[in-house]
């Protein structure tokens, strides 16, 4: 069986002597593993489209429930984000994140298009890395099923003076109520940080990043974002770490 499809590679692995093992992200056949033969090849024609955060139209071919690409055409490389450390080691933690929480063969729903573009905004828009950063772990966790509730505190149900976020039950709660949410950590929110968290989660995916805070305002929105998806996927990211390490660097 032959299929075409579009698919961005979200992990690869060498293989053998000029093999790749590639997890793609597909909006019909979702998150599939395929191996690219003859890729590392010089003058390979899968070359291009066998990289980490590359979007083309591949054809794959299904034999005894393994998958290989064939052909593939690159649509979308993100040359500008590829030149910049910062930027890269970013994409490939949004590419591993979406490894971690879509599983094999399930649907990508609206994950893909919050993928590619996240992708786009760091290649091609004039926004703060730490914005986009921001939003994509919201989005991608609220996505993913753990959307915290922030229409009001969950304990008096009036909206918070000083709002706080517990990370565990993904509740928000004022200050004086906050050993009303049961265990876990609570982090601080501002009113602004609150409502530009209320927009990302509710907003049209193409204005995901149409809010603006000023850098102190958006330091607590990433500090809050990162430490939520963290504590409700139960993990760390390797990729997440990296950045980190470039950030402190530069």
């Amino acid at each position: 069986m032959h299929v075409t499809t579009r698919a961005i590679v979200l992990r690869e692995v060498n293989y053998k002597e000029s093999d790749k093992i590639l997890t793609v992200l597909t909006p019909d056949l979702g998150k599939i593993t395929v191996q690219a033969r003859g890729c590392r090849k010089k003058g390979s024609g899968l070359s291009a489209a066998c990289q980490l955060l590359v979007w083309s139209e591949m054809t794959l071919a299904e034999f005894r429930g393994r998958w290989t690409v064939t052909e593939a055409a690159v649509e979308l490389e993100f040359r500008t984000l590829r030149s910049d450390l910062e930027k890269l080691a970013l994409g490939s933690y949004f590419a591993e994140v979406l490894d971690s929480v879509v599983q094999e063969e399930s649907p990508p729903g609206e994950l893909l298009s919050l993928l590619l573009n996240c992708l786009y905004a760091l290649d091609r828009l004039d926004r703060p890395p730490a914005q986009i950063k921001a939003a994509f772990e919201l989005r991608a966790v609220s996505l993913a099923g753990f959307e915290p509730l922030l229409d009001a505190c969950a304990v008096c149900g009036r909206e918070p003076e000083e709002p706080r976020l517990n990370l565990t039950q993904g509740v928000l709660h004022c200050a004086d109520c906050g050993q009303e949410t049961g265990e876990g950590i609570s982090l601080p929110l501002t009113a602004r940080t609150l409502t530009a968290m209320r927009y990302i989660i509710g907003c049209p995916g193409k204005k995901l990043l149409s809010f603006q805070l000023d850098e102190r305002e958006l330091t607590r929105l990433g500090e809050v974002c990162e430490a939520y998806l963290l504590t409700q996927l139960e993990r760390g990211f390797r990729t997440l770490d990296y950045y980190k390490q470039i950030v402190l660097r530069g």
